[in-house]
């Protein structure tokens, strides 16, 4: 946003300061080359009057002597004719029977003055013709002719235009040091209340955005503030209550589950049932309270992840893949389930890496594999794979099982959900949302989808390491 900004204001200070300075360049020309026209023209009617008196009395020493000295001065030639066009002084190699002096005589004795009408430049060379008639009124006497150089005024243009360009530079620079700042008092507080979104969106405390800038985000950045803290300690709340509640309760829980082994010695046969469903519920709630207490955990790291504040990871996820495959292959033979590990490839040495702790990714791959192996059913086939697609690393756990139907995928990964048809096995129904909580904070995703001819297949998807970059300062 900052560089938009600066770029919209720099443009704008580009196009006043165009708007003045070419202008400003163009007069300068102008100017000049007035000037330059002007004191010729000086020179052509003090020469005309002298020729129109040496005309007069028929002495022309003065007007040959003035005209060869004002060349050897300013290096300018002369022509100089009667009214006859004969010639009365030549200066500097200008001849009159030259073809462009020629005109020039001709027009000039017809009362016509020539003098250069196109603006100079600093890049301008060589010379310009100017003519006057001499005479006094419509009286013709001769004609005066000078080839004058712009060498001079090209220069003194270009000093000027130099000089109006380096303040046309000045002031550009000015104002594009006022635009970044102007530009900065505006944008780092919006920069400083993005951050504190992202922690808020993420479930994090969101850092107290010091107000600033504009009043308007002043009051803004008050207002988020006063909404953050209210939102953080909503959830705060929330999750102590989670992690508290899960806490606490298992001592109450162990206490119980030691009276109640305590009383089964003293229960006759016919409560061994009764007995057996207290323990059997009591496992449950044990591992609702585990399941909770690593759903809060998850969630509490993916927001660190989000809001950027947790570490960097990344992970050998073939290893990974093949070290849970050796320790749920006896668990899976036990159950009646065929559990096998495919190659990445046919190297031996091929490996996928992972943006994941491998703590993290063997977390997710025992929740898909103890899925799996606990509904697939006996004598059914797991297939553990590991492979790279587009920029991330997927790990595919696919059973051939009764699978879940249409509407059972979309509810599946909610927490507390389960099949109808799984309502006589063990489990609590959070496993799933558990591992797609620990994907999300690692920027991945989980995907639950049909397996061809049956089952279902379940993959774990974890981006591929990103290149470092080094960006050699941060755009503040």
């Amino acid at each position: 946003m900052r560089s938009r900004v600066q770029t919209a204001l720099l443009l704008f200070v580009v196009l006043t300061v165009a708007a003045f300075a070419v202008p400003l360049l163009l007069f300068t020309a102008s100017d000049r080359t007035q000037q330059l026209v002007l004191a010729r023209g000086s020179d052509l009617d003090r020469f005309g009057s002298l020729m129109d008196q040496a005309a007069t009395t028929g002495d022309f020493s003065v007007v040959r002597a003035e005209a060869r000295r004002h060349t050897e001065l300013y290096g300018e030639p002369i022509v100089i004719t009667d009214v006859s066009r004969r010639p009365v002084v030549q200066t500097g190699g200008l001849r009159a029977a030259d073809p462009a002096v020629a005109g020039l005589v001709a027009a000039a004795l017809r009362n016509q003055t020539t003098h250069p009408t196109h603006a100079l430049h600093p890049w301008s060379h060589g010379h310009r013709m100017f003519a006057e008639p001499a005479g006094t009124g419509t009286r013709v006497t001769g004609a005066v002719v000078m080839r004058a150089s712009v060498g001079t005024a090209a220069g003194d243009i270009g000093r000027r235009w130099a000089a109006v360009l380096a303040g046309t530079a000045l002031v550009a620079v000015a104002c594009a040091v006022l635009a970044r700042a102007a530009t900065r008092w505006v944008v780092r507080p919006l920069r400083r209340l993005d951050r504190a979104v992202g922690r808020l969106a993420a479930g994090l405390p969101p850092e107290q955005t010091r107000a600033g800038g504009p009043p308007e985000l002043r009051q803004l950045a008050i207002g988020f503030n006063r909404m953050a803290r209210s939102v953080t300690t909503a959830l705060e709340q929330q999750r102590r209550l989670v992690a508290d509640t899960s806490h606490q309760m298992r001592n109450p829980m162990a206490a119980l589950r030691l009276r109640v082994d305590a009383l089964h010695t003293h229960l006759p046969p016919a409560a061994d049932r009764t007995y057996t469903g207290v323990t059997t519920e009591l496992d449950r709630l044990e591992a609702l309270l585990d399941d909770m207490l690593a759903l809060a955990a998850a969630e509490h790291r993916a927001g660190e992840l989000t809001a950027g504040t947790g570490a960097a990871a990344c992970c050998d996820a073939t290893e990974v893949a093949l070290t849970q495959h050796r320790l749920w292959e006896p668990v899976a033979r036990r159950a009646g389930v065929t559990l096998t590990a495919e190659p990445v490839d046919d190297r031996a040495d091929a490996t996928v890496v992972a943006a994941c702790s491998d703590h993290e990714l063997a977390q997710v791959t025992d929740i898909l594999l103890d899925n799996a192996i606990k509904y697939a059913g006996q004598d059914a086939s797991v297939t553990l794979r590991c492979a790279t697609e587009g920029p991330f690393a997927v790990l595919t756990v696919q059973d051939d099982g009764p699978g879940l139907g249409v509407d059972e995928l979309a509810s599946a990964g909610t927490r507390f959900w389960r099949s109808s048809r799984h309502a006589g096995t063990s489990g609590t129904g959070l496993g799933l949302a558990i591992a797609r909580q620990i994907l999300t904070g690692r920027e991945g995703r989980l995907e639950l989808r049909p397996a061809r001819p049956r089952g279902l297949e379940a993959r774990a998807l974890v981006p591929l390491p990103r290149p470092v970059v080094d960006l050699g300062r941060e755009d503040t």
